[in-house]
């Protein structure tokens, strides 16, 4: 065969693909309301969302609110149709595939999860993709009370140091008003009230400062502000937040607190006989 005809047999192929849509994945189960088994034996999770589920320390097999309400939709979207993913798939330190997921329809399954009020943001450094829409469809479930945001057990925490350590090692939603923003070391704390070591703090480490930096963001400028911040609760003096990215953090100027009163996570969840998904 001519080189040239070979030549350009070649560039048609990769023409064809770079051109062809991305392979569809196909779920065999559903085993949390953000996990899946694909068929081919690789497990996926949906990124960037945390689902309905028990906290850490929770009684093996005890009932939490829409956890199963959480799975069974996810099952209902996923199942027997075709997904693609959307944006970059990666590989979490779990050997999971993590990444958007979109149907055939359409439909992008974090974004219907996220405003069915089944699912709560949970950014990562690794996840962290389409973080304003899903902050978005998060935000309307909430304001509209679907799903979790009619329950006390994935309320937003007020910035309260006896209320959060008794959320410790749980992802919370935690809102204050900074007090104050120092800098020491190359790092940023931001203080939530007036003693650093009994108060909550967010701690913006010096590598990841570079990322608020490079996103435009003076940590400076959330002093004095009220903001939301989501992640996992530690105690280190006081409660403290380790950020890790810059979408962590939201800065509310001005809009309508998401504050209600939360019990301490590892108590019964609360009544549902008047909460329960529709």
């Amino acid at each position: 065969m001519p080189r040239r005809i070979l030549s350009l047999m070649l560039s048609a192929l990769l023409l064809l693909a770079n051109t062809a849509g991305p392979p569809e994945l196909r779920v065999a189960a559903v085993t949390d309301g953000a996990t899946l088994l694909l068929e081919d034996g690789r497990s996926l999770r949906l990124a960037g969302i945390e689902p309905a589920a028990p906290p850490m320390g929770a009684e093996p097999g005890q009932s939490w609110p829409l956890a199963e309400a959480a799975r069974q939709a996810l099952a209902e979207l996923a199942v027997g149709q075709r997904l693609s993913v959307r944006g970059e798939a990666r590989t979490d330190r779990h050997g999971r595939l993590l990444a958007q997921l979109v149907r055939g329809d359409g439909l992008w399954l974090q974004g219907e999860l996220l405003a069915r009020g089944l699912a709560r943001v949970h950014t990562r450094p690794d996840a962290r993709a389409l973080a304003r829409e899903m902050l978005a469809a998060e935000a309307g479930a909430r304001a509209a009370e679907r799903g979790i945001w009619r329950t006390r057990a994935y309320a937003v925490r007020p910035a309260d140091p006896d209320a959060l350590r008794r959320d410790r090692d749980s992802f919370q939603i935690v809102e204050g008003r900074v007090l104050r923003v120092s800098k020491a070391g190359g790092d940023a704390y931001l203080d939530f009230g007036e003693d650093w070591r009994t108060d909550v703090t967010v701690h913006i480490g010096r590598a990841v400062l570079r990322e608020f930096v490079a996103a435009g963001i003076d940590p400076l400028s959330y002093e004095g502000r009220v903001v939301r911040v989501r992640g996992w609760v530690g105690l280190r003096a006081g409660p403290l937040i380790e950020a890790t990215h810059p979408e962590q953090i939201e800065r509310l100027d001005g809009a309508a607190s998401s504050l209600r009163e939360t019990p301490h996570p590892s108590t019964p969840p609360p009544d549902l006989s008047d909460d329960e998904e529709e």
